[in-house]
């Protein structure tokens, strides 16, 4: 598809000129390394490849990628302790298959679930806040018949008003309050897993657009600066990991399609959701084009406010083939 094709709405989220994209931090360490020993000067092995990276890639067969980007962040176990409550916020909104790339895979939600009870959890919820009925949500998306024979697994389509508690947002710049969902709050570990999507309103739906499931009143959200009052709810719900399904990319028509689906068929995990988007953003096309995380307005909104790193070009970024 060419830029003429964007939707009118999308093309303003984005900047027309695009950067050059620099070489990753693990490729100048790599050159580091090199020179190092033609001088023949040894380096410590720390600070190089047995570094926790920012960032972990996994490409090939969706349940073996999650595994082994989770293991090259250092294992679960560095999430998640004996007896934490963990909350998992995927995307379960739209009533449709896993094919159709508005979801996060159902099968990858169950295998992050069992990651986390096998690193010691005491419980596991899985919540979102259905755009429809959320029974019918649940059953279409797989999430229901995915996660049936886990008994202490909690599924939630969170979309009674009791299930959040409305808080204050300190240093808010759009968003002065909103209800949180209580057991977001009040987790121990909160793993943000999106499925990677376009979006009209804002460019591109990940981890920190995902972060409005999690929330009660998204109309004013809507009504006002979205961009701006996604980064104020972000300075609430901060995960301790994230987890972006690429298995299948929706890079046309999101979030609800049916648009062009990348079989990309990568995992990407990372500390920092400011960095997992920003990657995302410049590993795929969106709309038939590349564009740099600079050109999406809450990834760079979030990096001015410090809410995490959009360098991806400075970054430590290990990548793996399962």
């Amino acid at each position: 598809m060419s830029c003429n094709h964007v939707h009118p709405i999308v093309a303003k989220w984005f900047d027309r000129a695009l950067t050059r994209r620099a070489f990753l931090k693990s490729q100048a360490l790599g050159g580091m390394a090199l020179a190092a020993g033609s001088a023949g000067l040894f380096l410590p092995r720390q600070g190089f490849a047995e570094a926790v990276p920012d960032l972990a890639v996994a490409v090939g067969d969706s349940v073996q990628a999650l595994r082994a980007a989770v293991k090259l962040m250092g294992g679960m176990g560095q999430f998640v302790k004996a007896g934490n409550r963990v909350v998992i916020k995927p995307n379960f909104s739209f009533t449709h298959t896993p094919e159709m790339g508005t979801n996060t895979d159902p099968l990858l939600v169950k295998e992050l679930a069992m990651m986390c009870r096998e690193a010691g959890a005491s419980k596991v919820v899985v919540a979102d806040y259905p755009l429809a009925g959320a029974e019918e949500c649940l059953t279409n998306s797989g999430m229901r018949d995915a996660l049936k024979d886990m008994g202490d697994v909690s599924l939630v389509g969170a979309t009674t008003d009791g299930l959040y508690k409305e808080t204050a947002i300190t240093g808010a710049t759009t968003l002065k309050s909103n209800g949180f969902l209580k057991d977001a709050l009040s987790a121990d570990v909160l793993i943000a897993f999106p499925v990677a999507k376009t979006h009209t309103a804002t460019g591109v739906s990940l981890a920190m657009k995902g972060m409005m499931g999690l929330v009660w009143d998204r109309r004013t959200m809507h009504q006002t600066d979205l961009s701006s009052s996604i980064v104020d709810i972000c300075s609430v719900l901060k995960p301790h990991l994230t987890v972006i399904d690429a298995t299948r990319v929706l890079s046309t028509n999101g979030p609800g399609g049916p648009g062009k689906l990348l079989n990309a068929k990568t995992i990407i995990v990372s500390r920092d959701m400011v960095a997992a988007d920003a990657y995302a953003t410049s590993a795929f096309e969106w709309y038939g084009k590349q564009y740099a995380p600079k050109q999406v307005a809450h990834i760079r909104l979030a990096s001015e406010r410090g809410l995490g790193r959009m360098d991806i070009e400075n970054m430590n970024i290990r990548k793996v083939t399962v």
